[in-house]
């Protein structure tokens, strides 16, 4: 029995005007009178009948009519659920670096709920490591970080390429050189362990830069503030001080060539989900533009 003769008889049958039902369907009237045939046949039963100028449903097409807008009713939930299943809704948590946080997450996180708004977003601050821990544990959803993962079972998806400058505060580099700052005072770095280990040591090599002393902080924001508080000399994304390295609060004493990446995590089994899908592509998209307002 063919779909497409029942949904016919259910259009001719709601209105019982042969020419209405083939406007509505696309159809010429000959072809529909076929199609109600075809079915009639199949059923055994005839399910129209005509008197004078008028339609109406035989006791058979009464039944047939019943059944068929059941059918209907019950293959357009079929479609709305699986159509749901495409759909991002329910819980989605974000985990990121405090700065990643304050100067990127409000403006996307505003573009993502206007788009999604089933979407229930929550937003972690915390390290990098922390993030990678948190998405591995199912605690975050989605990771940003700096550098890249190449942990087993984590897709990571690179949406920018971060510039590094070795920063002090005026007052320490005073009277001073370069080479004669780096060995009076202490360097400023991450914690053990951190996404950016084998990037900074690429960068000291850069500059043959052999710290006297190094003061290991938990996140770049203590790391800046400390610089700012004249406790030692840091490598640091000039994203991060560039208001402070345009007001001179800091100065730049070299700017390394490489560059950091920040990339994008999630489990690899999960990439697919619309919620993460969505998310990772809205800030593929805008990072950039929203970095350069």
């Amino acid at each position: 029995m063919e779909l497409r003769n029942l949904k016919t008889f259910q259009v001719v049958a709601e209105h019982l005007n042969l020419t209405k039902a083939a406007e509505l369907l696309g159809y010429s009237q000959p072809t529909i009178t076929l199609q109600i045939q075809a079915l009639e046949r199949e059923l055994g039963h005839p399910l129209l009948n005509r008197v004078g100028k008028r339609t109406f449903l035989t006791p058979a097409g009464k039944t047939v009519k019943q059944h068929t807008d059941q059918l209907f009713s019950v293959l357009q939930h079929m479609e709305e659920g699986l159509n749901h299943l495409d759909l991002p809704v329910g819980p989605l948590v974000v985990a990121a670096p405090e700065f990643y946080c304050t100067q990127y997450m409000p403006q996307m996180l505003k573009a993502y709920v206007e788009t999604h708004p089933q979407v229930n977003l929550q937003v972690i601050s915390c390290t990098s490591q922390e993030a990678l821990k948190k998405i591995q544990a199912h605690e975050a959803d989605i990771g940003i970080i700096a550098g890249v993962s190449s942990q087993p079972g984590i897709y990571s998806m690179v949406v920018d390429l971060e510039e590094f400058a070795l920063v002090a505060a005026p007052e320490m580099v005073k009277g001073r050189s370069m080479a004669e700052a780096l060995a009076v005072f202490p360097f400023l770095s991450y914690q053990e362990g951190c996404n950016l280990d084998g990037f900074i040591t690429q960068c000291l090599l850069e500059i043959g830069y052999v710290p006297p002393s190094v003061i290991k902080c938990s996140s770049e924001e203590t790391i800046k503030r400390s610089v700012l508080n004249q406790t030692g000399i840091a490598l640091l994304s000039t994203a991060l001080v560039e208001k402070e390295l345009r007001t001179g609060e800091l100065v730049q004493l070299y700017r390394f060539s490489k560059k950091a990446e920040t990339s994008l995590v999630c489990l690899e089994r999960r990439r697919d989900e619309p919620a993460i899908e969505t998310f990772m592509e809205l800030v593929k998209d805008v990072w950039l533009s929203v970095r350069e307002e």
